[in-house]
This record gives structure tokens, C-alpha cells and sequence, in this order.
């Protein structure tokens, strides 16, 4: 398939086996009329393999990229997806990592987990974002070990706020669809809506 395909086949799945409508409580407190669980498409081989040659595709402008990753959930399997179609996808060096939402108190005690180190390239990936939150925790992180930041993707782009928030750190973000094309209206993003 190419990128058009890729997309509307995407589009689709999200629809049939992510999007859900109703009253939800969001991680921030506030209600929603739907919910995306992303996992529903990630984890699964048709989504996953749309996935990851999606991301492909956007880093088809980044040489330089050297590993992918985010925080774990959501960028567990996209992590996943992405690697296991570098290899025949023109990218078999490229590495992936996982943050963790907080240190690991055993072990090396590590935030962030893989094959990554100061002065590297990387891009950040999630299935769902909505004020960026997640993603820049995983920034934060990584930026933090000396990696630098060159793009931030998301499966799916809520709408609300999270560009603004990429936008107000100086990061380049992109999203494979957004809630709109899923046939969805987004809710205003919130006033002085944290990242």
C-alpha cells in the first residue's frame, strides 16, 4: 500500500475498533463525549503494520534519526511496529527506546530504557495525543540523557492543544490522522490547559 492507502486503511480500523462515544472521564478529570484507545489498533498485526510504515514515511526526511520511542504505554507497540519494518524499510539501524512514568528503583534505576545515548537523534512517538502531556514527559527524558528531539508523532491528534504545546517547546509535530477524520468534533482545548 502507499501513504494514501495506509491512511484511509488506518482511518477505518481506528473507527471500528478504537473510537468509542458516550461520557468518558479523561487522565486530567475532564469529560469527553469519545474515547480513543489506541492500543485497539497498535496491538494488533493490520494496525501495526500501518503504523510503522507510517512512521517510516515520516522519517523519510530524517537522516539523522537514529532511535525512536516514548513513554511506555502508548508508545510501546508503535516502538515495536516501527523496528520490525526498519529493517527492510531502509532503516536497519535504527534503535528504539521506552520511558518509564518513573524511575525503576531496582536494577540500573534507568527512566529510559534501550539502546540510546548523549548526542543521539530521536523522535518521539504515541498512539493518542491530546495536550502533549505524555509526550513531553518522554521529552523531558530523553533531553535529559543528552538525545535531541527532532519530531514528535502521534497515531492520532485529539485537537486539543497538544500541537500549541509541541509548538511552545520548538518541536516539529506531526500526527498520522486526527479526530476529525474519524467523523468527530474535538472539545475546545482548555484556557491555560497544562502540557
Amino acid at each position: 500500500m502507499d501513504g494514501i492507502d495506509d491512511r484511509e486503511a488506518l482511518i477505518a480500523l481506528l473507527k471500528r475498533d478504537a473510537l468509542r462515544t458516550g461520557t468518558f472521564t479523561l487522565a486530567s478529570g475532564r469529560t469527553s463525549h469519545y474515547y480513543v484507545d489506541g492500543r485497539k489498533v497498535t496491538l494488533g498485526a493490520e494496525g501495526a503494520a500501518l503504523v510503522g510504515a507510517s512512521i517510516l514515511r515520516l522519517l523519510a526526511d530524517l537522516p539523522s534519526v537514529q532511535a525512536v520511542g516514548g513513554l511506555t504505554m502508548g508508545a510501546d507497540p508503535i516502538v515495536g511496529a516501527t523496528l520490525a519494518l526498519a529493517g527492510t524499510g531502509g532503516r536497519p539501524g535504527l534503535r528504539g527506546f521506552l520511558v518509564r512514568k518513573e524511575t525503576k528503583g531496582h536494577g540500573t534505576g534507568r527512566l529510559v530504557e534501550g539502546p540510546v545515548e548523549s548526542g543521539m537523534d530521536v523522535v518521539i512517538v504515541d498512539d493518542v495525543a491530546t495536550t502533549g502531556g505524555s509526550s513531553l514527559q518522554a521529552v523531558d527524558a530523553v533531553e535529559a540523557i543528552g538525545c535531541r528531539v527532532v519530531r514528535v508523532i502521534a497515531v492520532l491528534d485529539r485537537l486539543e492543544g497538544a500541537e500549541a504545546a509541541f509548538a511552545a517547546r520548538g518541536l516539529d509535530f506531526r500526527a498520522l490522522v486526527t479526530i476529525r477524520d474519524l467523523g468527530v468534533e474535538p472539545l475546545p482545548p482548555l484556557v491555560g490547559d497544562p502540557a
